[in-house]
């Protein structure tokens, strides 16, 4: 056992004690993840958290995530006892960006998107003013070929960037605009899970974004949002933003020039840029695409696997992959952005959750 290893608990079974799980913080596959290992089968995971958050917490926010292998997990019902041990405040999923199918309360597929295009990293929801501090992935079914979850931590990436990079984002923020586009995007009506254009409103009034309808199909959204945030526990400065992955040339080459031939930059389903309207330069955008590249770090799926991310201190994607491959995901603990004034929150602003993951 190296130094890096240490056993997390021992207790008694059938008259003797034995170690039945190892958390090793350094490993082939970390420290990005950290890794809490089951030494024996059968070991219950929801059990073991139970008396371990405080463990489970300082290792989530020291290394970004967290994977548990090994353990007695094996789909929806048990991903969701775990997640009751994790927390109280397991999140439902709207103002939907991909398509997710719901498996049981608080549970859904981690995403619909298709399995040969890649998923950029992002930090969930991190355009909303109410994100969740941590999304959970289980493993049910491993990837035949590929389709790892890759992490990159968040801290680092925003240590990587140059100064001015950074002030310049810091002093505009990012501006997002979406379109919701029948037939290229989500629907309003998915999105927001209403047939209502009122709730949608309301919704966006509260959420502290610009509403406009454009003929009678057409939703378009803008919100500008900090581009750093600081986390709620640690205090810790991180680059939490969508201004990549939002960014029309995140997408597949062939999509990206399809979609800006058919549309015009206003139509775009996504598309970012400075806080102030001001497209981002291509030069920055390459910067950031780097930064994210020297920080990624991946391992591949096992069947049963849990993985914990600290949302505001790593970000997470996805590689294309051959199926089979079923990944659930939860997510949980909203934070609220601290531009959401009391005056704001006089209206309860749903809880958003969902990303393409």
């Amino acid at each position: 056992m190296t130094e890096q290893t240490r056993v997390a608990r021992t207790i008694p079974r059938r008259g003797r004690e034995r170690n039945l799980v190892d958390v090793r913080p350094d490993w082939p596959g970390g420290p990005l993840p950290a890794l809490v290992r089951a030494t024996m089968p059968d070991v219950d995971l929801a059990g073991w958290l139970a008396s371990h958050r405080d463990e489970v917490d300082e290792l989530a926010r020291r290394h970004g995530a967290v994977l548990f292998r090994g353990f007695a997990v094996a789909g929806a019902a048990d991903f969701r006892t775990v997640m009751a041990a994790l927390s109280a405040e397991v999140l439902s999923y709207g103002e939907r960006s991909s398509p997710r199918s719901q498996v049981t309360e608080g549970v859904y597929t981690s995403t619909e998107h298709p399995a040969d295009q890649p998923i950029v990293l992002h930090n969930e929801q991190s355009y909303t003013v109410n994100w969740p501090l941590r999304i959970v992935f289980h493993c049910e079914v491993a990837p035949a070929a590929g389709g790892r979850t890759p992490l990159a931590d968040s801290r680092r990436v925003l240590a990587r960037l140059r100064p001015e990079t950074v002030a310049g984002f810091e002093r505009r923020g990012v501006l997002y605009r979406r379109n919701y586009l029948p037939g290229i995007s989500l629907s309003w009506q998915t999105a927001f899970q209403t047939e209502r254009r009122e709730d949608v409103e309301a919704y966006c009034a509260r959420a502290l974004i610009d509403v406009e309808w454009v003929g009678e199909r057409q939703l378009r959204t803008r919100q500008v949002r900090p581009a750093v945030r600081r986390h709620p526990v640690t205090g810790e400065r991180t680059w939490f933003n969508h201004a990549l992955f939002f960014h029309v040339t995140s997408l597949p080459g062939d999509v990206s020039a399809g979609l800006r031939a058919a549309l015009d930059e206003e139509d775009l389903p996504y598309q970012t840029a400075y806080g102030d309207g001001t497209p981002i330069p291509d030069e920055v955008l390459a910067e950031l695409r780097a930064a994210y590249a020297a920080e990624t770090r991946s391992f591949d799926w096992q069947r049963g696997d849990v993985l914990l991310v600290e949302n505001m201190l790593a970000a997470h994607a996805r590689e294309p992959f051959t199926p089979p491959r079923r990944i659930l995901t939860a997510m949980s603990d909203p934070v609220a952005a601290p531009e959401l004034t009391e005056a704001v929150r006089s209206g309860p602003v749903p809880n958003p959750t969902g990303d393409r993951a």
